[in-house]
């Protein structure tokens, strides 16, 4: 995950930063919302890496100071990339379907994260676990994106066609094995 995660991020904060870079998809991006796209790249990008580290348990315990401070750049660039992505979102290639799937994982990657900073703030540490793992999940869906869209590409599924069942499916699946997983766990008290 860290590695898929970081390799993403690389991508992301990337192609936002050197235009030269850039694929055609993400030249037109800019090309027509240059500030959404910006936003949505770099802080994304910066979210999916930092959220990656937040899972390490030897950092959590070890490093307190440094889990939180990271966990407020998290949240800082959630509400950035998240909102910009909410309004890209509307305007996203693939039709109504892809609106939809895009603006639903927004809003959810925005809740999820504003439900895991609040119970924080009030000393709710099993159920801040509990909406970062959910939080992070939606987040993942940068990475999930990018390995659907090869694999529809080989079993020759037309980018028209495959593009808006893929802006439900790089999001749905990683919240159905989030749910999976902390239902079946213990979730334990962390102190």
């Amino acid at each position: 995950m860290t590695i898929l995660a970081t390799l993403i991020a690389a991508y992301a904060i990337t192609s936002a930063l050197v235009p030269g870079l850039r694929g055609s998809f993400v030249v037109d991006l800019f090309a027509l919302k240059a500030f959404r796209s910006f936003g949505h790249l770099v802080f994304g990008g910066v979210a999916l890496f930092t959220g990656a580290l937040q899972f390490s348990a030897r950092l959590r315990f070890a490093r307190p100071a440094v889990h939180r401070f990271l966990g407020k750049i998290y949240v800082l660039t959630v509400l950035v990339s998240g909102t910009s992505a909410a309004l890209l979102a509307p305007t996203s290639t693939g039709g109504v379907t892809a609106h939809f799937g895009f603006g639903m994982l927004a809003l959810l990657w925005l809740g999820s994260t504003v439900a895991a900073w609040v119970t924080v703030r009030r000393g709710e540490y099993d159920l801040h676990r509990v909406w970062m793992i959910r939080s992070y999940a939606l987040c993942l869906a940068a990475v999930t994106l990018r390995l659907y869209l090869p694999v529809a590409g080989i079993a020759g599924i037309p980018f028209e066609a495959s593009y808006p069942a893929i802006a439900w499916l790089c999001w749905v699946p990683n919240l159905v094995v989030a749910e999976w997983f902390v239902a079946g766990s213990s979730m334990a008290p962390l102190e």
